[in-house]
């Protein structure tokens, strides 16, 4: 059934296998009392148990904790902190500077997006792996289709300060075992003494391990949602205590324009009677 019956059939109706609000009661989440069932969650183990329906152990709630906190960086010049500094600079409200930080978060080769792309790879490599084609085919394939792949390589330095504390982390709660990081971790390897000289970025690190630890591409993309969340105040916050408007001030003559040259603009008769 779809069109009109299919609309009438919801017409007044909410139906919710995730939540319900009863004003004055109780809230359900996810089929449990939120005050009752679920009170003793921190945020974190909240959080992914509303993305995923699942609970995780103390180990895998630290390394996901320490997925968001290692890259929660307060530099204003990073694009989406940038955001929300100006936001503090013009005097915008905090809460619609970062969360226009937030949205700008999910750009083509920062954040979510290249975690996306990685996992798809890492799927299908798995995949071909297990059909008996090799590493280094899967790679060429990749870069043949998209000239890049997703999670290796970085626009300014090709490394990441990230991945070493991570990796240490992970090793140490006994997480770095999975097929997916073992599968990262070849492909840099693979990336690296081949022609391509590129190492692996946070995004495919984090693809992997979140991988590993159960999330599928959507709960991935979901779960990294606030991953630059903790590195914006701070900077929108120092922006707000400076002299207004003076975060990157652009002078005319900084900017380089290749339009029509300037030209003189007749005034009208109606304009000359004012």
């Amino acid at each position: 059934m779809n069109g009109p019956d299919l609309l009438n059939e919801h017409v007044g109706v909410l139906k919710s296998r995730m939540g319900t609000f009863y004003p004055g009661s109780h809230v359900i989440y996810r089929g449990q009392n939120l005050h009752e069932d679920l009170k003793d969650m921190d945020w974190l183990a909240l959080y992914v148990f509303g993305i995923t329906g699942r609970h995780f152990s103390q180990a895998q709630l630290r390394l996901m904790n320490a997925l968001w906190s290692y890259t929660s960086y307060a530099d204003v010049r990073l694009w989406n902190n940038r955001v929300a500094a100006l936001a503090g600079s013009t005097r915008s409200s905090g809460m619609l500077g970062i969360a226009a930080a937030l949205a700008v978060s999910e750009a083509s080769i920062y954040g979510g997006p290249p975690m996306q792309r990685a996992v798809a790879f890492f799927n299908r490599c798995l995949e071909q792996l297990d059909q008996g084609e090799n590493l280094e085919q899967c790679i060429r394939e990749e870069l043949a289709r998209h000239r890049n792949i997703g999670g290796y390589g970085r626009p300014l330095v090709n490394s990441d300060e990230r991945i070493q504390p991570l990796l240490n982390l992970a090793a140490e709660l006994n997480l770095h075992n999975g097929p997916y990081l073992k599968l990262a971790l070849a492909v840099e390897d693979k990336l690296l003494h081949g022609r391509w000289r590129m190492r692996m970025n946070y995004a495919a690190l984090v693809a992997a391990l979140g991988s590993d630890l159960g999330l599928n591409a959507r709960e991935l993309y979901l779960f990294v949602f606030p991953v630059f969340l903790a590195g914006m105040p701070p900077g929108y916050i120092e922006a707000s205590y400076r002299t207004e408007g003076t975060l990157y001030p652009l002078p005319c003559d900084h900017v380089l324009y290749a339009g029509p040259p300037k030209r003189a603009w007749a005034r009208s008769k109606a304009n000359r009677a004012l």
